[in-house]
Formats: C-alpha cells, structure tokens, sequence
C-alpha cells in the first residue's frame, strides 16, 4: 500500500508540474508585447540584459543578481540574418516574460564557435544557447562539456545531442513518421518516396522504412535523385517499377516538391498521394501550385508562430526568419527553469527532460533522455491557395 501511495503522490506531482511548465510558455506567449530593441553587433560580446532588477535584489553584487547565459549565433558573415533573429527573439522573450533575474550575452559564433564558447564559459556563463549549425555544436561541446555547462542548440542535428547537449530544432525524421502514420490511418499501405542523393536523403529513407514497418505498410520503391529536372524525370519513371503505390514521400523542400511533382503525375501516378516534411513549412510558393494540391505535409503549428511574427516585424520592421521561435522557445524553457534556480548554482540540468514537456510559439515539446526535443506535430493539407489543418497536433504527450 505504502508503494502504490508513493507512485500515486509522484503521479500528482508530474501532473502539478506538467501544469506549471505548460501556464509558463502559455502566459509568456500571451505577453508578446514590448519595445523595439535589437541585440547590436560588434566584435567584443554584446550584452542583452533584461529590464533592471527588482528593489530586493539593488544592493546585490551582480553575480548574486542574474543568471548568466550565454547567446551563440553567428551576428556577422553568412548567416548573420537568421543569428540575427534568433537573437532579436531571444530579447523579445526576455522583455515580454519580464526576466529580470536573467543577463543574456550574444557571442558571435563567425568568428569560431570554440572561441565564442571558451569566451562564455570564462564570462561565468551557466547555461548556453546555441549555437545554430551541427558543426558548431560539436565545436562548442568540447569547451562546455568539461566545464559542466549545457547547451540548448538550435540544431536539427539529432547525431549532435547528448552528454548536456539537448536539440531545440525540429526533427525530420518526426514529420515523416506523422505525416506516414496518418497516411496509414487514412487507408493507404503501399509507400513510395523521392529522396535527394546525400546525408539528408539518406535519413529520410530510413525514417520511411522504418515508419512504414512499424504501421503495417510495405515500401515498394524508393529512388534517388540530384537537384535538376533530367534527375527528376530518371527517378520517377524508376518509381513505378516495382508496382503501384497509393503514397509517395516527396523529401525535399517546397520549390524542389513543385518541380518534382508533375513529373510523378506524368511517369509515376496520376493518384497517389504526396507527402512532405516540414520543410515545406517555410516555401511560400506551394499553397498556389496546382500540381501540390491535396498533398500532406507534417510540422510544428503555425497558429502561435503567426501572433509572434506580427509583433516581430512591428518591432524591427522586417519580417522574422521561421527558425527565429526556437530563440524566443529557448528563453520561454530558461525563465521557467531559473524560477527554481538559485544564482551562481549550475544549471538544472534535470528539469530540462520532464516528460510532461514545455509549450512554446512551435506548440508542445519535450526533451528525450538523449538530448533530442519530441515535437508534437500536425498534418496540414495544401488546398486552393491555402494550407487547411487535417490533423491537429497533440496537446500533450
């Protein structure tokens, strides 16, 4: 009896605390409001505090006052305009949740990520940010690692998490788990899929067959191609070959779906149903071309992101890039956590994989045991000019 007590009393506990983490982005999201201010650019590490501290903590030496966190992104070179987002959402976090306990400091991963890292870990930073491509992250590991620092990486990478490395960036391999399984809900067991010729490409093969065993389905083609139309045209007259089909996976972004798909209805199957990832998340050509209509795709919800993205470009007068939410989902998760965090004390390492999750601009997520966030995902259908939501995501796990 004592034992069932105990599991029952830990069952309320996770409920309570799954309740709590969900009102913490819900109140947060609710306040996406505030003034304009960008984090600046510059060689030296630019600070991003939060507004001034509360009465209680004046007459406190810094270091007592705010938790010190470490922004990785590259502000200069390349890709300084999705660093640069990332960072102005970061800061329209911090205002709009009024984190005064937090000081966030951008480093400038162009430079080297290992620099920036050992910059932040010698700065006193507990907690990292960042960075935004694989190569980086394992870069920055090296330095954080040893020091005991965590890095919550606006990666995609799933190789990269790990060992205090959890992975912010969405999943391929989960969209096309969804949009497999609903296709399999829906009636249709016999899978097809184009998929470009590297890593990317090879990923999705894997993700499609294994998806398809585990629902009860059978793959009968999968063909390779390279970015041009004569590649294009080669792999899907291969398709068919090993049969009919009623689902093709399209794995690719949206401007090489649109190329692709009046070759599939032309060499391949004037019926079978397409299928995308979430990378046709962010193509604003697909809702207007006719040869996509009625395909399904799997991604985060777009409902919140859309509320943010107004704000945004009231802010900085320009529209966000997409990746930008991970930024602002990414401070929302540290709020939380430094509620319960005392100042100077590492970071919390364990609250980062409650199972009940955490909600953001890009809807419920969590953390797995290896450092890989679990999204909750929906299927969207491309119609007339306009995405339409099939299948809503989950509310929670």
């Amino acid at each position: 009896m004592a034992v069932m007590a105990d599991k029952m009393h830990l069952g309320q506990d996770q409920s309570r605390r799954r309740s709590i983490l969900k009102w913490a982005g819900l109140s947060a999201i609710a306040m996406l409001a505030g003034c304009s201010t960008v984090v600046p650019r510059g060689a030296e590490p630019v600070r991003t505090d939060a507004p001034a501290p509360p009465p209680v903590t004046a007459g406190l030496p810094d270091d007592q006052k705010h938790h010190r966190i470490a922004l990785l992104v590259p502000l200069t070179g390349k890709n300084a305009g999705v660093g640069q987002s990332l960072a102005n959402a970061t800061t329209m976090a911090l205002l709009d949740t009024q984190a005064d306990n937090i000081r966030m400091t951008s480093y400038d991963t162009a430079k080297g990520a290992a620099l920036a890292a050992q910059s932040a870990i010698r700065d006193g930073n507990k907690l990292i940010i960042g960075p935004l491509l694989s190569d980086n992250v394992v870069a920055t590991a090296n330095i954080a690692r040893p020091a005991g620092v965590p890095i919550l990486s606006f990666s995609n990478d799933s190789g990269a998490a790990g060992d205090n490395v959890f992975i912010l960036g969405h999943i391929p391999s989960q969209s096309i788990n969804r949009v497999v399984t609903y296709a399999k809900s829906k009636g249709m067991n016999r899978f097809a899929a184009l998929v470009p010729n590297g890593v990317y490409g090879q990923r999705a093969s894997s993700t499609l067959l294994r998806s398809v065993k585990d629902a009860g389905g059978t793959v009968v083609s999968i063909q390779t191609f390279n970015r041009d139309s004569k590649s294009i045209e080669a792999a899907t007259k291969r398709l068919a070959e090993n049969g009919d089909f009623e689902a093709v996976l399209l794995a690719d972004n949206g401007d090489m779906a649109i190329k692709a798909a009046p070759y599939i209805r032309k060499n391949a199957s004037g019926t079978a149903k397409i299928l995308g990832t979430d990378l046709w998340n962010t193509s604003s050509n697909l809702a207007g071309a006719p040869s996509m209509r009625g395909a399904w795709f799997a991604s985060v919800s777009d409902g919140l992101y859309k509320q943010y993205a107004d704000k945004y470009r009231a802010r900085y007068g320009k529209a966000p890039f997409r990746l930008s939410s991970l930024g602002y989902d990414s401070v929302l998760l540290t709020v939380k956590v430094a509620r319960n965090w005392k100042v100077g004390e590492p970071f919390p390492i364990s609250q980062l994989t409650d199972k009940g999750g955490f909600i953001g601009l890009d809807g419920v997520f969590r953390f797995k045991s290896n450092g890989v966030s679990e999204r909750a995902l929906e299927v969207q259908e491309i119609r007339n000019g306009s995405f339409t939501v099939v299948d809503p995501a989950p509310r929670g796990f």
